[in-house]
């Protein structure tokens, strides 16, 4: 029940950075919530290979290459879904930043 409203609650999260940046598009609350999905499953699945990967410049940049593979993750999952659009890097690397922040303001609704 409670991974079922932290799905729903990343999706509102997704939501509200829509409505705040302008370079991101989600086209209806059905599109956030499969968006919602698809990043969880990306950073569940492949953003760990992906820092394992690029450990030795994440530590070169003092954890600083993490935000880069946030915004890239963000950005792949806005390329590959039809309803959610991210229109460029900065635009993913703000995204990713502020739905971080979202969603963890949120999750604290039900912690």
């Amino acid at each position: 029940m409670e991974l079922l409203l932290v799905w729903i609650l990343n999706a509102v999260a997704l939501l509200i950075v829509a409505y705040l940046l302008p370079g991101i598009n989600v086209a209806s609350f059905g599109s956030a919530l499969i968006a919602a999905l698809v990043l969880g499953l990306l950073n569940t699945l492949v953003k760990p290979l992906l820092v394992l990967l690029t450990l030795p410049i994440t530590i070169v940049t003092l954890g600083l290459f993490l935000l880069v593979l946030n915004a890239l993750v963000f950005w792949f999952a806005g390329s590959i879904l039809k309803g959610f659009q991210v229109n460029g890097f900065w635009w993913a690397l703000l995204g990713a930043f502020v739905y971080s922040i979202v969603a963890g303001l949120l999750s604290r609704l039900i912690a």
